[in-house]
């Protein structure tokens, strides 16, 4: 397969035409494919209907100290859960808070107090002239989502096969004191699939802000989410590393099972310090009495422990991964040798992240919607949705059927193609 870029105008010219045509057939066909969130499929929902069976109206609600799941209290999450929660994120559980359905809103809740209560007894955000935020790019957006809403300003952060450019990190964090904060998705990370990297965990914990209120904001949203039972990244669990690092405070790390039960109504938590934790009740205590204490007990029940999450994932795994492979094989045969694309092959998580040549992701997206296909849209993985290079996509294969996906597949590489070829053919003129 010759490269597109080592083509006469002519080989081009003639290479769109059967380009266009395929596209043009694709168009007819009346496509109605969604391929633009992470959202589980029917069949990941299905593999937790059995959650509906553990508790019934003749069912003991009561948790092993007596407390009665139906009333009021235990504000910081029954303690079934906290261990639950606190093997599959490695945390001992005297460090957990478990919330509601979801971390996106535990994340809220933090820069939101933040903001208007401080830090640990330092000036309230909201009381300062500026306050910044480190966004690893590609990223998540719905984390800068959050920052954005907050008036926050963000700087973009260069992803690396390691992580995040911890020189970068370093130097920032150590000199700005309007640095509050880092976004981090470390494991299987939305959108690129990689996972940070020992050292770079390690730089993360032996940071020395200039901020004292600075926290890194570890949202660990994959970290059982795996492909292959054998194959599997592993990550430093950062909570012990900062504890080590003389710095047991800089952390909040995050995490939900809204990927492994039912993502409207899973539990989420977040752990941290001592320090941390009693900074966040005060807060708490006025907000809520409790979060669903039922439906901590109804996951405990379901999973019973965390053996029981690591074989329900394995469940989970051998839907997504025929969907991952799809994908990446077809990129594999059909994109390599033009060159005009790269990709990051995960092991895990939710997402591929397609880089396409420069100033094309805005018109590949755009081709693939005229096309029937509904793709993430251009630049949302990177601050205010501004893609400084345009060449980002976010695939995600998670919530199509294989044979939608098929489709799917296939429209997004013509529209790479076709995009490809009109850009080599403008550079030419």
């Amino acid at each position: 397969m010759e490269p597109y870029a080592s083509m006469s105008k002519e080989e081009l010219l003639e290479e769109r035409k059967k380009v266009k045509a395929v596209y043009k057939e694709y168009q007819n066909s009346e496509l109605h494919l969604d391929m633009s969130r992470g959202k589980p499929s029917t069949a990941q929902l299905d593999l937790s209907m059995g959650m509906m069976d553990v508790l019934s109206s003749d069912a003991d609600l009561r948790c092993e100290d007596g407390t009665d799941c139906r009333n009021y209290g235990v504000l910081d999450g029954i303690h079934e859960a906290k261990v639950l929660l606190g093997d599959m994120i490695e945390c001992n559980p005297d460090n957990i808070i478990i919330y509601g359905n979801s971390s996106l809103n535990v994340m809220y809740d933090t820069i939101s107090r933040s903001m208007t209560h401080g830090v640990m007894g330092s000036t309230p955000w909201c009381k300062l002239d500026k306050v910044k935020f480190l966004c690893p790019v590609p990223g998540y957006d719905r984390h800068f989502a959050i920052t954005e809403h907050f008036g926050i300003e963000m700087i973009n952060i260069p992803m690396h096969s390691t992580g995040p450019d911890m020189d970068m990190v370093e130097q920032l964090v150590s000199s700005d004191a309007s640095i509050k904060g880092i976004w981090c998705t470390p494991k299987y990370s939305n959108p690129t699939g990689i996972t940070y990297s020992d050292e770079t965990v390690r730089r993360f914990a032996r940071l020395k802000p200039a901020a004292p209120d600075f926290r890194i904001y570890w949202d660990n949203a994959y970290g059982v989410h795996h492909l292959y039972d054998m194959d599997q990244d592993n990550l430093i669990e950062i909570l012990a590393e900062c504890k080590r690092a003389g710095n047991p405070d800089m952390v909040y790390k995050f995490a939900s099972t809204s990927k492994i039960s039912f993502p409207g109504s899973g539990v989420a938590c977040i752990a941290t310090s001592l320090n941390n934790l009693e900074d966040i009740k005060k807060q708490l205590k006025v907000q809520t009495i409790g979060h669903d204490k039922v439906n901590e007990l109804r996951h405990v029940r379901f999973f019973q422990d965390i053996h029981g999450i690591y074989e329900h994932m394995m469940k989970h795994a051998d839907i997504m991964r025929p969907k991952f492979e799809l994908i990446l094989n077809r990129l594999d045969e059909e994109i390599t040798g033009l060159e005009i694309g790269k990709w990051y092959t995960p092991k895990g998580g939710y997402f591929i992240c397609f880089e396409a040549l420069e100033g094309c992701a805005k018109k590949i997206v755009s081709r693939c919607k005229k096309a029937g296909v509904q793709m993430t849209p251009a630049g949302a993985p990177f601050p205010y949705g501004k893609d400084p290079h345009d060449s980002v996509i976010r695939i995600a294969p998670s919530y199509p059927s294989m044979e939608d996906l098929r489709m799917a597949v296939e429209v997004f590489i013509v529209c790479v193609k076709l995009v490809s070829i009109d850009k080599l053919l403008e550079e030419m003129e």
